[in-house]
């Protein structure tokens, strides 16, 4: 079985082709023999390779002629299944046909097409004697419309048409209308309008004028690209945009009015962006491949050291993506600090799914038009973020980051987060419709991940509809790790440095990371790795042969900045103060509640730049301890109570403190100091129960680098330990506590 690609023709079974030498070699044929079975493909307009017409015949060669001609008998439409032309198979079963006109009448509505015809080529010279001998062995539908094929005007398209109608009855309507569209073409050439009154012949020589005008048209275009117009471009953009019945609507309205303005027209500039912006959107379907899991967690560990919680939720996500054949799953919401990946990480999915990507920032957005757009009735109306994304990344599938979505924020122009409630709704977004577009499009291909710092801002319903993913921070050994397999490269790839003339031993890079960043994630050791490179680009460039080598004795003389102060554990001990554990935007930290008794009358002042949640706080403290110590209570009466947490500059809330609190009052009236080896974090209730708290990694590492040796944290709180580094709990010993007595038995004895 040979395998013969065709372009433009009309073939249809029980009829016989003709091809020439010229034709099969310039599709790679072989050479042919008689009863050699072949398979006819018809090529699609674009002419791209390997895309064929779902509708394909098989054939039978009847005879080879002298010059090289070949002539095949077509036997059976086929249904095209897979091709693989290299290797010549191809996979398919035939098309069944419906005969639902029977002999007679196909017959009689043949004869009276043919003398139809017979009329209209008799206007000639000798065309009705011509007409005749040419029309008479045409005893079939199938042979009338395949020898009649080569004199018609027809596109590609239309001989499809008639090629892929099942049943004689459709098949006959179509031939006949494409003929009289042709005869009609006669008339109109020749002024012939005897029929002009009949309302199909209005039709047909509507059709016809159209099509002789655009063949006109587009031979005009062939000879001159270059002049064509504005209004043509964007009519062959929308016909073969894809676009769903609705924009289609929208579209042609809008250049049935660009037409009339023109392009002098005071809206024609208005117009003519919009049309741009709907007809370079991808508006077509695409199918989910195969996703390679493997390569997908090559891609993660080659980029991102660590982060296998992360990770593994995300080739997770891609299995069921791969199992359930969707383009996209749940809406994935990363949660961490600044510097941990979260961006990077969803560029490494892009290229694993092998789609595009696009960020689109949030930060400080608070107009709603930002999300859904502008109404075109506005002076400088624009589309929406989402869309104009959708239009950037050039398919309807991208990987879309919505970047800082704690950050969004509202105004008297709307709230963009309510408006990011449709968009991120796999219920609603497969219809999202743009102000600015006024037409429905699909956004449930779309892979969305959000990104943001802190969960604490936003919205409940927008957050109900994301699953949150959390980035914990990077232990000094992992930073060592990702500085020496990652940055460090890039840096010096980034300053020109070669690979030979550069070296920071691991305890500079680990100077680096303790004395000079404050960070959960790694920006700022890339910027201090960036400031040693550069300094090595100048002593490079002075002597070309040198070779620069950074150690923790000489490190200061590469970076031109003070030492970061980290706060550690007192050696000194007081009653009234107590370590505890805070989560900052850049990781966690240690702090020290202060307290105080002074003369006074039962006053109590609190310093520190406290939030309300930390006010409150000390409130119940101060309610607890007098519970507890009963007979210390009128310490409270008779004297000012003072709450101090350094450091003051900087502004400190939520409840986690509660422990903390409650453990340096309880110090301070017993006037018994608390070991500085102990730190604590956990919100306390009025019955002295310690609740769970949040952030707890971070807060443990704070612990680690400030020296300290145990650690109290709330029971709730044991399961997040698993996502605690090894070396962090190897340092640590951590005692998880359900009531405040028991940190108060112990570190008070």
């Amino acid at each position: 079985m040979i395998i013969i690609p065709l372009y433009n023709s009309l073939i249809l079974p029980g009829t016989t082709i003709q091809l020439s030498r010229e034709n099969l070699n310039s599709v790679n044929i072989p050479a042919l023999r008689a009863n050699d079975e072949v398979v006819l493909l018809l090529k699609r307009l674009n002419g791209r390779p390997g895309r064929f017409y779902p509708i394909g015949f098989s054939g039978s060669v009847v005879q080879v002629e002298d010059d090289g001609s070949v002539d095949i008998e077509i036997l059976d439409r086929l249904n095209i299944e897979e091709v693989d032309l290299k290797n010549q198979t191809v996979a398919s079963g035939i098309r069944a046909e419906i005969s639902d006109v029977s002999k007679e009448e196909s017959e009689s509505r043949l004869n009276t097409l043919k003398r139809q015809m017979m009329t209209a080529i008799s206007r000639f010279q000798n065309g009705g004697y011509m007409a005749a001998m040419y029309l008479a062995p045409l005893n079939s539908w199938n042979k009338l419309a395949v020898s009649v094929s080569p004199y018609m005007n027809t596109s590609n398209e239309e001989k499809y048409e008639i090629m892929s109608a099942d049943s004689d009855s459709e098949r006959i309507e179509i031939i006949t209308r494409q003929i009289q569209e042709m005869l009609t073409l006669f008339e109109v050439a020749h002024e012939a309008s005897e029929d002009a009154n009949d309302d199909y012949q209005k039709l047909y020589r509507e059709n016809a004028i159209k099509k002789q005008i655009d063949v006109l048209q587009k031979q005009l275009d062939d000879l001159h690209p270059e002049d064509k117009s504005q209004v043509q471009i964007f009519e062959e953009k929308i016909r073969k945009s894809g676009m769903n019945d609705l924009a289609r609507k929208e579209a042609d309205k809008v250049l049935r009015r660009l037409k009339s303005e023109g392009q002098d027209g005071h809206e024609s500039g208005m117009l003519t962006d919009y049309l741009d912006f709907v007809t370079n959107l991808d508006w077509k379907k695409h199918r989910v491949g195969k996703i390679d899991l493997k390569k997908a967690q090559r891609i993660l560990d080659r980029d991102h050291y660590g982060l296998k919680k992360v990770k593994k939720r995300m080739i997770e996500q891609l299995a069921v993506m791969s199992l359930s054949r969707k383009q996209s799953g749940s809406i994935l919401l990363f949660v961490g600090a600044p510097g941990t990946g979260k961006t990077s990480i969803a560029q490494g999915i892009a290229e694993a799914l092998d789609r595009d990507y696009v960020r689109i920032s949030l930060g400080g957005v608070r107009d709603e038009a930002d999300i859904r757009g502008h109404r075109r009735t506005y002076i400088g109306a624009l589309p929406g973020r989402i869309m104009d994304g959708i239009k950037k990344s050039g398919s309807s599938n991208p990987v879309m980051v919505l970047d800082e979505i704690d950050k969004l924020s509202t105004s008297y122009n709307g709230d963009p987060a309510s408006a990011l409630l449709e968009v991120l709704d796999p219920e609603q977004n497969h219809a999202f419709t743009d102000h600015y577009m006024n037409v429905p499009y699909d956004l449930s291909n779309v892979m969305f991940i959000c990104t943001a710092n802190s969960m604490d801002t936003i919205p409940a319903p927008l957050l109900d509809r994301m699953e949150v993913i959390q980035f914990n921070g990077y232990t000094p050994l992992e930073k060592q790790a990702i500085a020496e397999k990652h940055l460090l490269g890039k840096a010096m790839e980034k300053n020109g440095l070669p690979k030979d003339r550069l070296t920071i031993s691991s305890d500079a890079i680990q100077k680096i990371i303790s004395e000079y960043t404050m960070e959960s994630g790694v920006r700022g050791l890339k910027k201090r790795l960036d400031e040693v490179s550069r300094y090595a680009a100048v002593e490079l460039v002075n002597d070309p042969e040198t070779h620069i080598e950074v150690t923790e004795e000489n490190l200061s003389d590469f970076i031109d900045q003070r030492p970061i102060h980290h706060e550690s554990v007192k050696e000194t001990k007081a009653a009234g103060i107590v370590t505890g554990l805070a989560w900052t935007a850049v990781g966690g930290e240690i702090l020290f509640i202060e307290t105080m008794l002074t003369k006074g009358k039962g006053g109590i002042r609190i310093t520190g730049q406290l939030g309300d949640v930390m006010k409150e706080s000390v409130q119940i403290a101060v309610s607890l301890v007098k519970k507890l110590y009963p007979d210390k209570a009128s310490l409270f009466e008779e004297n000012d109570l003072h709450v101090h947490v350094p450091a003051g500059a900087t502004p400190k809330d939520g409840p986690s403190a509660g422990i903390t609190l409650t453990t340096a009052l309880a110090s301070l009236v017993n006037d018994h100091p608390v070991s500085p080896d102990y730190a604590m974090t956990g919100e306390v209730s009025l019955r002295g129960q310690v609740m769970p708290i949040g952030g707890l990694p971070e807060k443990l590492m704070a612990a680690q680098r400030a020296g300290v040796k145990t650690v109290f944290i709330p029971k709730e709180n044991e399961f997040d330990l698993r996502e605690v580094a090894p070396e962090v709990l190897e340092s640590l010993n951590i005692v998880p506590v359900r009531e405040v007595t028991d940190v108060l038995n112990t570190v008070l004895n």
